[in-house]
C-alpha cells in the first residue's frame, strides 16, 4: 500500500532520523550480535541505487594490525587538516575525530564505478549517480543502527590514496564511507560539533527556495 505508516511506525521513523548522531568516542568494546549486524548490512543493502546497479560492497574490518595501520594514516591525515583551522587549533585538537581502535569493528563502503556495465541507466548524463547511491547506503545502514541501539560515526579524514593501499582496493573501486561501528555509553542530545562549538545546525526556512535559485534581498 502507498498510504502512511500507522502513527507509532512513522513516528519511529522520524525519531531515528532526528537522534542518530556520528559517533567517535563513546563506544563500547563488546562486539556487535551477528545477527544484528546482518540487519545493519541488509538495510544498506536495501538503498536505492542508480539503474539499480548496487555498486556498493561491504568490507568489515576487524584485524587489529590492519586497523593500526589505518589509525597511523589518520592521523597522518588529521594533522594535515588541522593546519587548516590555525584560528581554532585548540578546539580542533580537542575533537574527537574518529574510533578506529575503540570500536569493535570497522566498515569502509565502497563504490565499484564498473558495476552495470558502461551504460547504466540514469547514469548516462551523471556520473556520479553511483557515488550518490553508495551514500544512500552509508545513511540507510546509519539509521538502521541508530534503531538497533549501535553508533556509527564516519571517518573522513583520510587521503583516499591511503584507504586504497592499505585495503588494496582495484582502481574501479573508490571509497565513500568509512564507518566505526559498536555499542555505545551514551549519545549526545544534539550533534557533538554543535555541542562542542564548533558548528550550529542552520534553520530550516532559510534553505527553502522555490521556482530556481533566488537570492535574498539585501539590507
Amino acid at each position: 500500500p502507498a498510504g502512511p505508516f500507522p502513527p507509532a511506525d512513522r513516528a519511529a521513523v522520524y525519531r531515528a532520523i532526528r537522534e542518530r548522531r556520528d559517533v567517535r568516542g563513546q563506544f563500547r568494546p563488546d562486539p556487535i550480535d551477528p545477527a544484528t549486524l546482518r540487519r545493519l548490512l541488509q538495510a544498506a543493502h536495501d538503498a536505492p541505487s542508480v539503474g539499480l546497479s548496487q555498486p556498493w560492497n561491504f568490507i568489515l574490518l576487524r584485524d587489529p594490525a590492519l586497523r593500526a595501520r589505518l589509525h597511523a594514516a589518520f592521523q597522518t591525515a588529521n594533522a594535515e587538516a588541522a593546519a587548516r583551522f590555525p584560528d581554532r587549533a585548540a578546539l580542533y585538537s580537542a575533537l574527537k575525530l574518529e574510533g578506529i581502535l575503540q570500536a569493535p569493528l570497522n566498515l569502509c563502503i565502497t563504490c565499484d564505478r564498473s558495476r552495470g556495465g558502461d551504460h547504466v541507466l540514469g547514469r548516462t548524463h551523471d556520473p556520479a549517480t553511483d557515488l550518490y547511491s553508495t551514500a544512500c547506503a552509508a545513511q540507510n545502514l546509519a539509521l538502521a543502527a541508530r534503531a538497533e541501539g549501535i553508533g556509527v560515526g564516519w571517518v573522513s579524514i583520510f587521503r583516499q590514496d591511503d584507504l586504497r593501499r592499505i585495503l588494496r582496493l582495484p582502481d574501479h573501486v573508490v571509497p565513500v564511507a568509512y564507518l566505526c561501528l559498536g555499542h555505545v555509553t551514551e549519545l549526545y542530545r544534539q550533534p557533538e560539533l554543535q555541542a562542542r562549538g564548533w558548528a550550529k545546525r542552520l534553520p530550516l526556512d532559510d534553505l527553502i527556495l522555490e521556482d530556481g535559485w533566488k537570492t535574498p534581498p539585501t539590507a
